[in-house]
């Protein structure tokens, strides 16, 4: 076997039954001092106490063979010299870290003393580097410097000359370290900086997008010490770049975990402190995305082996413990409702996960899902509202009972519409990412206004009250004719004002509160995707929509009804009687003084709606009281076809009605009245068609509305 004089032989000693006794350490150089003497007596130790059990007397024959480029030797072992002359050398030129290479009369001094005693390139360089990875750093000069020292060692190795017991010792030891630095690299690729002394930040600092000098050098070093078409080399270097993401997502999640330490239930904590939790919270996903963004960048560097995919390799850590975090996170710290700091840190996630899918990011297996995250929050926001507003709505709770505002309204439904508009705008950040929960708002919207109309309903119920007889199916049996009969003996009917308030409510609800919540929620159609079901949005309000019209078309119909009844009550101004007595009149003037008491009493009805109601539910009651008189003209002349007796007097009747609510109307509210407001209803024409036998037949004849 091929021996250096810095080599040892080493011979571990058994006893007859195997059992370890100790271990005999014999020094090349004290053989090689008299190689003649060749049966001699060696200690025996045992390891670790370095403990004397006995002796072995061993014969050992050395032999030397010059070296052809050595010409003469000394009388000391050659590497030991040379390790002193290297020794002093470099406490001569004071080699430490960021100061790596010897230069001038010490280089020269090495290599001639190296040449002269035969000492081995490869020992020179191993033993060099012995000296190297004592003072290591994680920097480019360093990297470089071991792997110009080490690669011609390497080849020897690898081809036809083998090394000796010696530098195979020393090389496994300065692979051992150089495997350590490489770990540290690799470790903290993004905290290198090569203008500090050590190489690494000390402090943390934000990733800069660039890959560190560094870092082409390492895995230039790394490719030569392991076989990177290996499984094992290529798992070991994702192992090193997983770890730095570990560490640099610890480092991040420092920030919060003041909020998820020891918690398993929801802190109780001020405004302020939840607003800066879900702050921090939307700063770490931030900067979870900048790392993964910066791993982007240092990828498509392409300095890294092609079985290093960087961004996937991280972005698998990175997601999921960010997820662990806001898990965590969200039921330490609940969040009641989509409030600005809350609504920041959803648009955070969902941007996270989006930039990621942008970005080909694989899908993560546990990793950051907005939606999973938040969905059982949103829908219980969802209901939260819906209850509380819900609440509101109760009779005991309403506190604008009696108060009308410039509308003539009751303020209870603006303030409502006000908080379902409010409630729409909150939850723009989440249904324009997930317009899926545009339907459940939606059902909670629906309820909270049926809740309305009914709170509206029960707060005036006893303005309803006797309008319910012109309102519910008539059914003409003896407690019918009874009850009618003592509706027509009481006094006539005077609008109440709450009433007015209510019916301008029902009115503005249709034409502008409901509407503007309507056109906000179908306004997010856009959301939702190609082939997704838009159609649907508003069904619920719909249907709102027609149960509100219907109970309004139904009140107003029961003023009206009740107006009509007023001029029933007596003979002087029943429109039929007026009619049946005009008989024998030639006159248009006597038939015309005939219908005065009845005129006035229009007028009085028609002036004291312009009071309680605002214009278009004024304008809709008196075309509707309009229409109605019209229906008792026509009925009258319907069941007298065949006698025209009465025709002047209806045909009289007819034109005071006209110019009575026409005029009025005109009257009270000038220019806002629409021309087609003015027009005669279904009833007028109607009559008018009868008196004129040559003119068209309208059979079509209804309500106003």
């Amino acid at each position: 076997m091929s021996y250096s004089l810095g080599d040892d032989l080493i011979i571990d000693v058994s006893d007859t039954k195997g059992k370890p006794c100790g271990r005999v350490v014999a020094q090349v150089a004290t053989m090689a001092e008299e190689p003649a003497d060749k049966l001699r007596w060696w200690s025996i130790y045992r390891e670790p106490e370095h403990e004397l059990v006995g002796r072995i007397h061993l014969y050992v024959q050395y032999t030397t063979a010059a070296d052809e480029n050595n010409t003469k030797y000394g009388s000391v072992a050659e590497t030991v010299a040379y390790d002193i002359v290297l020794e002093v050398a470099m406490k001569a030129q004071h080699i430490q870290q960021r100061n790596l290479v010897l230069q001038g009369s010490w280089k020269w001094l090495l290599t001639e003393f190296a040449s002269y005693y035969g000492v081995s390139d490869a020992y020179t360089k191993l033993r060099y580097l012995s000296y190297i990875v004592d003072v290591a750093t994680p920097t480019a000069d360093w990297l470089n410097l071991v792997h110009e020292l080490l690669l011609p060692v390497l080849m020897k190795s690898h081809g036809t000359a083998t090394l000796s017991h010696q530098e195979n010792r020393i090389l496994g030891e300065v692979e051992e370290q150089i495997e350590q630095t490489l770990a540290m690299v690799f470790e903290n690729y993004k905290c290198l900086d090569e203008s500090l002394v050590s190489g690494l930040a000390e402090d943390f600092r934000p990733p800069t997008g660039l890959a560190a000098s560094a870092l082409e050098p390492a895995i230039k070093l790394y490719s030569l010490l392991h076989d990177v078409l290996s499984p094992e080399a290529q798992l070991r270097l994702c192992g090193y770049f997983q770890t730095a993401a570990r560490k640099r997502s610890r480092r991040h999640m420092l920030e919060t975990d003041e909020f998820v330490a020891g918690n398993s239930e929801g802190i109780k904590m001020d405004m302020v402190t939840f607003t800066t939790a879900y702050q921090k919270m939307k700063s770490l996903c931030h900067n979870i995305r900048n790392e993964i963004f910066t791993d982007i960048e240092i990828h498509n560097h392409h300095i890294l082996p092609s079985f290093v995919d960087l961004p996937n390799l991280t972005a698998a850590i990175y997601s999921v413990e960010l997820s662990n975090r806001l898990r965590s996170f969200l039921v330490a710290c609940p969040p009641t409702g989509p409030s600005s700091p809350v609504a920041d840190l959803v648009i955070a996630t969902a941007d996270f996960q989006k930039d990621l899918a942008s970005w080909n990011i694989c899908s993560i297996k546990a990793g950051v899902d907005a939606k999973e995250l938040f969905h059982l929050y949103i829908v219980l926001w969802i209901e939260d509202k819906r209850r509380a507003l819900l609440e509101n709505c109760r009779l005991d709770k309403v506190k604008w009972s009696g108060v009308r505002t410039q509308h003539m309204t009751t303020p209870f439904v603006d303030e409502m519409y006000d908080l379902l508009k409010n409630t729409l705008t909150e939850y723009e950040v989440i249904i324009c990412r997930w317009p899926e929960y545009i339907f459940v708002l939606e059902n909670a919207i629906a309820d909270i206004e049926k809740a309305v109309i009914d709170s509206l309903e029960k707060q005036y119920v006893d303005t309803l009250a006797p309008l319910k007889d012109c309102i519910a199916p008539k059914k003409f049996g003896l407690k019918y004719v009874q009850k009618l009969a003592k509706r027509n003996s009481t006094c006539p009917y005077v609008v109440p004002e709450d009433l007015g308030i209510l019916l301008n409510t029902m009115k503005r609800l249709l034409d502008v509160l409901r509407p503007r919540i309507e056109s906000h929620l179908r306004s997010w159609s856009s959301c939702i995707p190609h082939g997704g079901n838009s159609a649907a949005i508003g069904e619920r309000l719909s249907e709102v929509t027609v149960t509100l019209r219907a109970k309004f078309r139904n009140y107003m119909q029961a003023v009206v009804e009740k107006l009509s009844e007023n001029t029933r009550m007596q003979n002087t101004t029943k429109l039929k009687k007026i009619i049946q007595d005009s008989k024998g009149l030639v006159l248009e003037s006597d038939i015309r003084g005939r219908m005065q008491e009845l005129n006035d009493q229009l007028i009085g009805a028609i002036n004291h709606m312009h009071k309680v109601s605002e214009v278009h539910v004024f304008v809709a009651i008196c075309r509707g009281f309009w229409d109605r008189m019209g229906q008792d003209v026509l009925r009258f002349l319907e069941n007298r076809k065949e006698n025209k007796a009465w025709y002047k007097g209806a045909r009289v009747a007819v034109s005071v009605l006209d110019d009575t609510f026409a005029s009025q109307m005109q009257q009270l509210l000038g220019n806002t009245l629409q021309p087609k407001e003015l027009e005669p209803p279904r009833s007028i024409m109607e009559v008018r068609s009868i008196l004129c036998k040559d003119a068209p037949r309208q059979k079509n004849s209804g309500f106003y509305y």
